[in-house]
């Protein structure tokens, strides 16, 4: 409980985090942040790190002078494309294992299933992902496990990389020093954590009625 109360206070407050982190290591705040995006889509059991708002904060300091925002696009859609990559992998690699046990939950044909559904939909699952916090740290493990070929995942990695950091990179930089965001940051954060979110609620709900209907 306390750990989420912990999480919840840096969500919130992630302009005064960055803003010591900044104070604190200057330079190396590229490498905190480029290590916190690749950790965050390279591994997953660490979905819980901020991405997106974390994206936004970075560029809205730039925009303050305290970064440089053409320098945070560059290392974090290489950070974000790195871990999505390493993810791939470990998927790859690990996951067929897990499926081999042919578990009630782990089943062979979950596999078959899975690589099915990314050789149809997997570019545009892969880009959408991005957007989606959660589940953009588990799609590339899934791309993975499900035999999702590497060249059509690392063309859909790199577009999505690219098209997430622009986004929430310049889109704090241009927009996060706007007098009525800066006066409402907090809510602003919780906001793009929320829209971030609902894609992917409305989807559940939608397979469970369809499902409930049967």
């Amino acid at each position: 409980m306390e750990f989420l109360q912990y999480l919840f206070n840096i969500f919130l407050h992630l302009d005064k985090h960055l803003n010591e982190i900044i104070n604190q290591y200057g330079t190396l705040t590229y490498a905190i942040l480029f290590l916190v995006i690749f950790a965050e889509t390279g591994f997953v059991f660490t979905p819980f790190l901020p991405g997106d708002s974390l994206l936004f904060a970075a560029g809205t300091f730039a925009a303050l002078g305290s970064l440089n925002v053409h320098y945070l696009f560059f290392l974090l859609s290489i950070a974000a494309i790195i871990g999505d990559t390493v993810n791939y992998w470990i998927g790859h690699y690990v996951g067929p294992k897990l499926f081999a046990r042919n578990s009630r939950y782990l089943k062979k044909e979950y596999l078959d299933r899975t690589h099915q559904f990314f050789e149809k939909y997997g570019g545009k699952t892969i880009i959408i992902a991005r957007f989606v916090p959660i589940v953009r740290t588990f799609a590339p493990f899934v791309a993975g496990v499900g035999a999702m070929t590497y060249p059509k995942f690392i063309l859909f990695n790199i577009v999505g990389g690219i098209l997430w950091c622009a986004s929430f990179v310049y889109g704090g930089f241009f927009f996060g020093n706007i007098q009525v965001i800066k006066n409402n940051f907090s809510f602003v954060i919780i906001t793009i954590i929320l829209i971030s979110v609902l894609p992917g609620l409305i989807e559940l709900i939608r397979h469970r009625l369809k499902r409930n209907n049967k």
